[in-house]
């Protein structure tokens, strides 16, 4: 199994926007944290989210009768307008992805798989290369680290956690699109989603979404290996 695969011009510049755009999403992410932790010092306490942060804090700062000091309204100023501006430059960059994925014939097919967005489709492409290098779908899987370690033990083969090894990026998109398509599963009886269900029931809902992202793998190496579309499999 090959573990750097080789890529193109094109390709280097589309991670390019993805690692610029992970930094940036990463620091918002501390960002907004210090935020909510500064006014849970002064007695204010927001919910979880980079949107209640946004969305609320304009009016702490304009309001007069709370306990900040004058001192601390400056620096959550400062933090305000840092996190308008990180907004403004992911949103830039989830655009250039946007168009990158609308622009490739295959991206386009990617995104017909349930959980697979612009971010994820074109990630691949670019991380990937010629996907018939992998003989099968389950080695792709193995190089996304997606598939169970296996342990030996008096004549019987074990399976434990995944061996989270390769692209940790790749992985967890995959992951975090398989965790989005299990919060619908409800209302759905397809073939698929009867088996997530399942694994749900017996594992949880974590390791059932890694499961799925698993399982999300193996489908678009087949769709990228061999150019077909997706196909749902009712029951």
């Amino acid at each position: 199994m090959r573990f750097v695969p080789i890529k193109d011009e094109e390709q280097q510049a589309t991670l390019t926007v993805h690692r610029a755009r992970a930094l940036l999403v990463g620091e918002r992410v501390a960002l907004v944290n210090q935020i909510r932790g500064f006014l849970t010092e002064y007695g204010i306490v927001l919910p979880q989210g980079r949107l209640q942060v946004r969305s609320r804090l304009p009016d702490i700062l304009g309001d007069a009768e709370n306990s900040l000091p004058h001192l601390a309204r400056e620096v959550f100023a400062d933090q305000y307008r840092r996190l308008c501006e990180l907004d403004r430059v992911i949103e830039g960059y989830d655009r250039k992805i946007e168009a990158l994925a609308k622009a490739q014939e295959v991206t386009r097919r990617l995104m017909q798989l349930e959980g697979v967005g612009p971010l994820t489709a074109t990630a691949l492409v670019a991380s990937v290369g010629d996907v018939r290098e992998f003989k099968n779908g389950r080695q792709f899987a193995a190089w996304l680290g997606l598939v169970p370690r296996q342990r030996s033990s008096s004549g019987k083969t074990r399976h434990g956690r995944i061996t989270k090894r390769g692209d940790v990026y790749l992985r967890t998109l995959l992951i975090h699109g398989a965790r989005a398509v299990m919060r619908f599963l409800e209302p759905r009886d397809d073939r698929k989603s009867q088996w997530v269900k399942a694994v749900r029931e017996r594992r949880g809902f974590n390791k059932a979404a890694v499961a799925l992202a698993a399982k999300h793998a193996r489908i678009l190496w087949a769709m990228m290996s061999k150019g077909t579309d997706y196909q749902q499999v009712s029951t």
